[in-house]
């Protein structure tokens, strides 16, 4: 064939090739989905309708869980003047194999400028690497050693779980004349300030029980996607305003910095009622709110953990260790759970995704759904920006919470199977069973 005609033929095929495209874009929006696609509006106006009611319930009738406040730092103290005079308070801090981090915290409580009387007592639960020398060595740099006393705990009985049995082992050496205890754990890097805001907060609030969610550490990409998740999670399941209504029954508290009254908890049967609890720190609080303690909970913003989870194994046997217990062993709770993460956490996403794809396709009877699904997320995203600002986390992290909810209910469920299962797991290299 002639160049000529070659060159004439190749404006001829680009236009064929164009036709061909023309046609096969007409032909995608004409695009016909199965019968079910289509018979499914009814359902998906439902379901989205029932989930964006319950992000409208929870943004406005959960006790606001999602605005936690700034914390308790020294700006709301006001120079102590809720406090008279400073009470004698005595710190426990149950420690098993903490020799790697006491030299970032125990010198943060041997530190405190308390202006009343302090004393710290660190309960050595069997460690084998040196907890307790570590402990000696720290106090004696800083010319500390009146402040703290080392005491090793008992052999554990059966029945009792281990921190629960350091705690009760602290509580016997804590003297009569003391008017408050600290409970803290041995990873809690605590500011200088930090007894006496606690007092100050329990003295000016009339709280019996003060307990602070303390920051944790959040560097790995697993800690960034689900520890700000935890703490929100936590605060929805006890608003931190609910806990401190006397008019409610809500009792929770954090392990890490908890400061209560000694009578309340150094009576004739101590931690007994709580002996064998594996979430040691709401039992505490609801068994302290039986004996007529007044509970304040909030957020402790220099107050922090320095136990570091470097991947999603280290949470998600954290949070299995624990997570059916929440639920009393309970299968109905767990399916409860399971349907009920699926619609807050899941459903908003996969509406609006599926709503944007099928109204671009010409289906305008998805256009319901998918404005409620992506209200929904919307209302599900604002509520997650303050714990994000907290942590001091980019905000666009928003996006992140439905994968995190994702995973913590199949956390929730693996939780289930090692109880059905009998399977005893291990924590600092002791077994337990949850029974």
């Amino acid at each position: 064939m002639p160049s000529s005609c070659r060159r004439l033929g190749a404006p001829a095929r680009i236009i064929s090739e164009n036709k061909l495209d023309f046609n096969l874009l007409n032909s995608i929006e004409r695009i016909e989905l199965p019968r079910q696609v289509n018979d499914m509006p009814w359902f998906a106006d439902l379901v989205s309708a029932i989930t964006c009611l319950a992000w409208l319930f929870l943004l406005c009738c959960r006790g606001f869980y999602w605005l936690m406040g700034d914390g308790l730092t020294d700006k709301r103290m006001k120079e102590h003047d809720g406090v008279s005079s400073w009470p004698k308070v005595c710190a426990i801090v149950p420690a098993r194999n903490e020799a790697d981090v006491l030299g970032e915290t125990l010198p943060s409580l041997l530190n405190q400028n308390y202006a009343g009387e302090f004393h710290v007592i660190l309960v050595d639960d069997h460690s084998d690497d040196g907890t307790s020398e570590v402990a000696r060595n720290i106090a004696q740099t800083l010319l500390r050693q009146d402040r703290l006393q080392i005491l090793k705990s008992a052999p554990l009985p059966n029945g009792w779980a281990g921190k629960v049995w350091a705690m009760q082992n602290g509580l016997h050496e804590v003297p009569p004349d003391a008017e408050y205890v600290l409970l803290t754990d041995a990873d809690i890097r605590h500011p200088e300030s930090s007894v006496s805001r606690l007092v100050e907060q329990a003295k000016r609030q009339r709280r019996d029980f003060v307990s602070l969610m303390v920051r944790l550490h959040v560097e790995s990409k697993w800690e960034a996607l689900l520890i700000p998740a935890f703490v929100y999670f936590f605060a929805k399941l006890y608003p931190f305003r609910w806990v401190a209504n006397d008019k409610r029954k809500t009792a929770a508290a954090a392990g890490g910095c908890i400061l209560v009254r000694r009578e309340l908890i150094q009576t004739a049967d101590g931690l007994t009622p709580i002996s064998g609890a594996v979430i040691d720190d709401c039992s505490l609080a609801k068994l302290v709110q039986s004996r007529g303690a007044t509970l304040w909970l909030g957020l402790g913003s220099d107050f922090a953990s320095v136990r570091r989870y470097t991947s999603l194994a280290e949470i998600w046997n954290m949070v299995a260790r624990s997570a059916f217990v929440q639920l009393n062993y309970s299968l109905w709770l767990l399916v409860g759970t399971a349907i009920g993460m699926t619609l807050l956490y899941l459903v908003p996403v996969v509406i609006t995704i599926a709503g944007i794809c099928l109204i671009s396709l010409g289906h305008t009877d998805w256009i319901w759904p998918g404005m409620l699904g992506l209200v929904a997320w919307c209302i599900m995203s604002a509520t997650f920006v303050p714990i994000l600002r907290w942590y001091r986390l980019a905000l666009w992290r928003v996006i992140t919470l439905p994968a995190a909810g994702f995973l913590y209910t199949l956390m929730t469920i693996d939780s289930a199977i090692r109880f059905w299962q009998r399977r005893a797991g291990a924590w600092k290299g002791r077994p337990y069973e949850m029974h």
